[in-house]
C-alpha cells in the first residue's frame, strides 16, 4: 500500500512539473507573438482623390491614360503589390517604393480600345499591406466608336 502512495505522488508531481515547463513555454510564445504584433502597429489605407474617370467617346484602336492620384490616408507605409484590371486591354503602373503615412503618389491606367465597340468600364483591383490586403481600385470608363 505504502508503494503505491508513493508511485501516485510522484507521479503526480511528475505530471505537474511537465504541465508547469510546457505552459511557461506557451506562455513565453504567447507574450513573444503579442510583442511582435505590437511592433508592426497601424495600418495603411489608400485613399483615390476620384474612384471614377471617363475618357468619353474613343476612337477604336486609340490608346489613352490617366493618372489616378491617390494619398495614405493610414499610419503605416502603404506598399502596392499587384494591380490589375479585369481585362488585358487595362494596364495599371503603380509605384514600386512605399508611400508613408500622409504622402500622395499616382496609378497611371492605360486603356487600349483595339477591337472594342461601345460603352466599356474597367476596374481595377489593388494588392497592398492593407486590411483588406485586396482593395477595389478606380475604374475608367468610355464609349468606343467604330472608326470610318
Amino acid at each position: 500500500m505504502r508503494k503505491i502512495f508513493f508511485y501516485l505522488i510522484a507521479g503526480s508531481l511528475v505530471a505537474g512539473a511537465c504541465n508547469s515547463s510546457n505552459t511557461g513555454k506557451t506562455g513565453g510564445q504567447e507574450t513573444a507573438a503579442a510583442a511582435t504584433a505590437d511592433s508592426v502597429k497601424g495600418t495603411p489605407v489608400i485613399a483615390f482623390d476620384e474612384m471614377v474617370h471617363n475618357f468619353g467617346n474613343v476612337t477604336e484602336g486609340e490608346k489613352v491614360e490617366y493618372d489616378f492620384k491617390f494619398t495614405n490616408t493610414g499610419d503605416r507605409d502603404l506598399l502596392i503589390t499587384d494591380a490589375t484590371s479585369s481585362c488585358g486591354c487595362t494596364v495599371p503602373d503603380w509605384p514600386k517604393e512605399p508611400i508613408k503615412p500622409g504622402q500622395s503618389s499616382y496609378m497611371k491606367v492605360v486603356f487600349n480600345s483595339a477591337g472594342k465597340e461601345g460603352y466599356t468600364e474597367k476596374e481595377i483591383i489593388i494588392r497592398a499591406n492593407t486590411k483588406p490586403e485586396q482593395v477595389q481600385g478606380p475604374k475608367i470608363q468610355c464609349t468606343i466608336l467604330k472608326q470610318k
